[in-house]
């Protein structure tokens, strides 16, 4: 089924959407007045849903072009203000797979508090407010592809409708595009309940992605007519089925954006760590800028245009008239690799693990319409460096070794890098330093045991590591959390 909707579900949303557009809003707006009606949405300004069952990790494969990472979810509470574009998502969730990204614990469970109102985005962590930019977009077309979230966000966008048959079934087909945001199909069946959105959203990586959600059994909550059971897929790989123990309409829903959130942009830090060798921090995700002969070379590119812009004007004042040649991307996860799009319009070389291309080659091949970024504006064309388990780079003097990280269970196109001169490693994810002072766990983590024997086979003598998550640390930091002696 999944591969039945990846092969047809791009030409389907464009032909619908275009055969919509000769349909009147009129018609629409009286389709939608029946759904309203149907759902009781007419009274609804907000809502407020649990949940509990399987997840995955978008964007987060072990192997590139594989099924995202399971999870268990435990618990999903989603209070939802439809007047005020806000949403608060309570979620507790672990690993069902031991491979893979995601941020989150090999073992125990792991609860999330994050938010969305307006254009502003953040995560609650230890009661402080932590802005997250990166997140408006996924939250915001999350809260407006709801059921009664759809009816909404297609009343104010002029929909159009045409009737379509799928499977035998008569359907409303309700396309529209929030500016800048999303563009939907919502497919309405003969008892005027929303059964399925289909829809496009801006991300980092592809540029834009196709989101499908499925909505059925749906039940009588109070008078509120809400499903029972959600299913998505994105990007072709399933993300969610979650079914709902329960819905409160008009649930209590001021969801005020914090002081510390309002306006926040990335801030860039930077630290000189050796000479020609600058730490870029001040982020959830840091780069690494290291200067050639006649060039730059740049560790990292992460998170989106964002992020990476900034990173990368920041490189220019570094070593001016020297440009920016490489980016080295440590592996393919989004959130390492959603700042490539930016660099590769910038002319810098991709320079990622063999198996990544033609995943990354495929993502940025997507057409962008809804908010083109610099990649799809400047209309580039990435370059690539392809490094199988080892590549150096070198102009004479300085000497940059790309190493793969083998046996991991995080990722398994993971590289990271090490400047033997300087007797740097930089890295992601296999390990992140510890808050000052604080103790290792009584069970060491894989990921860092995992990267100290991959230091040691390689037979790297490293004296500092440059995490591209966290603060810079001796290398003895490392072999403490790993409970490990060095060789």
């Amino acid at each position: 089924m999944i591969r039945t909707l990846r092969k047809s579900l791009a030409a389907l949303f464009l032909l619908l959407v275009a055969a919509s557009a000769t349909a009147a809003t009129p018609q629409a707006d009286a389709l939608l007045k029946r759904v309203s009606q149907a759902m009781g949405a007419e009274p609804v300004q907000s809502l407020k849903y649990t949940a509990e069952g399987t997840g995955y990790t978008f964007g987060q494969a072990y192997v590139p072009d594989m099924p995202w990472p399971m999870i268990t979810v435990h618990s999903q509470v989603r209070t939802i203000n439809y007047e005020t574009g806000s949403m608060r998502e309570e979620i507790t969730i672990s690993r069902a797979e031991p491979k893979g990204g995601g941020g989150y614990p090999l073992s125990g469970q792991q609860k999330n508090d994050q938010y969305v109102s307006g254009d502003s985005a953040w995560n609650v962590a230890g009661g402080n407010p932590v802005a997250g930019p990166r997140f408006v977009a996924d939250r915001v077309h999350q809260l407006w592809i709801t059921p009664h979230g759809i009816v909404r966000a297609a009343q104010k966008n002029g929909a159009k409708v045409d009737f379509v048959k799928r499977d035998g079934k008569p359907f409303a087909a309700v396309s529209f595009t929030q500016p800048g945001a999303f563009s939907a199909v919502a497919y309405v069946n003969a008892d005027n309940l929303v059964e399925q959105v289909e829809s496009r959203v801006p991300e980092a990586v592809n540029g834009e992605i196709t989101v499908v959600t499925r909505y059925s059994d749906y039940r009588d909550f109070g008078g509120l007519k809400f499903p029972s059971s959600i299913q998505q897929w994105t990007a072709g790989h399933p993300t969610l089925e979650v079914t709902v123990k329960e819905v409160v309409a008009n649930a209590p829903a001021d969801i005020p954006v914090p002081d510390a959130v309002r306006g926040a942009g990335e801030k860039i830090a930077t630290e000189k760590v050796a000479d020609g060798v600058w730490f870029i921090g001040g982020g959830t995700h840091n780069s690494v800028a290291i200067e050639m002969k006649d060039h730059m070379v740049l560790v990292e590119a992460p998170l989106n245009d964002g992020r990476t812009v900034p990173v990368l004007q920041e490189v220019a004042k570094l070593a001016p008239g020297k440009p920016l040649r490489y980016v080295i991307n440590s592996h393919q996860h989004h959130d390492h690799a959603g700042g490539l799009r930016a660099a590769a319009a910038e002319g810098a070389t991709i320079v990622t693990q063999a198996a990544n291309r033609p995943y990354l080659e495929k993502a940025f091949s997507t057409p962008v319409s809804i908010k083109p970024d610099r990649f799809a504006q400047k209309k580039a064309k990435a370059k690539f460096l392809e490094v199988k388990d080892q590549h150096t780079m070198t102009d004479g003097t300085r000497t940059i070794e790309i190493q793969r990280i083998n046996d991991s269970v995080h990722n398994d196109t993971f590289l990271m890098v090490y400047l033997p001169k300087e007797k740097i490693l930089i890295e992601a994810d296999a390990y992140t330093p510890l808050p000052p002072n604080a103790q290792p766990p009584a069970t060491p983590n894989a990921n860092n045991v995992n990267l100290v024997e991959n230091i040691e086979k390689k037979k790297l003598a490293v004296d500092k590591i440059l995490p591209l998550h966290g603060r810079v640390v001796p290398a003895a930091d490392l072999y403490a959390t790993a409970k490990m002696t060095p060789k």
